[in-house]
């Protein structure tokens, strides 16, 4: 795949068929498409060597779609500050789409166990889960203003989200619960944060903001704290039972891909979807 990557040239789309590469991919100055079969199906594992996705200095056109990321490694090593940041995705300097990814069992000593971006990336339907991290196990959110949408941060050690001298991010139609550090972390020092949640399952709720006085939270319509009801977590199963409350419960104004209206997190229970 990197050899792929190095002879693209802006604009190009690259293909990637099911099957599992060990790799780790540097994407810099290409603002390229990189779509995989399905994210169920096509799985970057970075062999725990080192970050599965390094992106810098893209366009914001480029996109990540499809994948699952995962094994990743930043650990600090001596040399390097940024070795240890963004596991599974790190992003700096730019701002693509990552859209329909899984970003799991990556791990860093430093910020963004799962993905770090010190920039403004919009991301939507991913599932972030069991990755490890000092400052933001699921996600971390540096000088960001990202959307995201209809993601699920889950049972992830640590932080859910750790945020930093954000203008202006937004979570929407999204569910952040079971991160053994809490949902969300605004740091203490650096400049005020702003966030602003809607439509979302934050377990705990507001109270499990932590902004450290240094930082505010608009709580907008729609959010609510219950049991997501996944079917299976254990074997990575976050689909929505049945029976959960986050159906049809996401921004009136936005559908799934049945026409109906949109369900919170990454995995939309749709009318043709014949699970429990």
């Amino acid at each position: 795949i990197q050899h792929a990557v190095d002879q693209s040239q802006d604009n190009d789309i690259i293909n990637v068929a099911a099957g599992t590469y060990v790799e780790n991919i540097t994407i810099n100055n290409k603002t390229i498409s990189f779509i995989g079969e399905s994210p169920g199906t096509t799985i970057i594992d970075g062999g725990g060597v080192g970050r599965v996705f390094e992106i810098r200095n893209v366009g914001s056109s480029a996109i990540i779609k499809n994948f699952t990321i995962r094994n990743g490694l930043a650990q600090y090593d001596g040399s390097d500050n940024e070795s240890t940041d963004g596991a599974g995705l790190f992003i700096r300097d730019c701002s693509p789409i990552i859209e329909n990814c899984i970003v799991k069992d990556n791990f860093a000593s430093g910020w963004g166990g799962g993905i770090y971006t010190n920039d403004s990336p919009r991301f939507k339907n991913l599932t972030i889960t069991n990755n490890t991290g000092d400052s933001g196990a699921g996600l971390s959110l540096s000088n960001s203003n990202s959307i995201i949408t209809n993601c699920t941060i889950s049972n992830n050690n640590g932080l859910g989200i750790w945020i930093t001298n954000n203008d202006s991010t937004t979570i929407l139609n999204s569910i952040l619960t079971g991160n053994t550090d809490g949902q969300i972390l605004f740091r203490e020092s650096d400049n005020p944060s702003f966030l602003t949640i809607l439509y979302s399952n934050i377990e705990d709720g507001q109270d499990s903001i932590v902004t450290n006085n240094n930082g505010e939270v608009t709580w907008g319509s729609g959010n609510i704290n219950i049991d997501p009801m996944f079917v299976d977590t254990a074997n990575g199963n976050y689909h929505l039972l049945a029976s959960s409350m986050l159906i049809n419960a996401g921004h009136p104004d936005s559908t799934d891909s049945d026409g109906t209206r949109a369900d919170i997190g990454a995995y939309p229970y749709l009318n043709t979807y014949s699970g429990d």
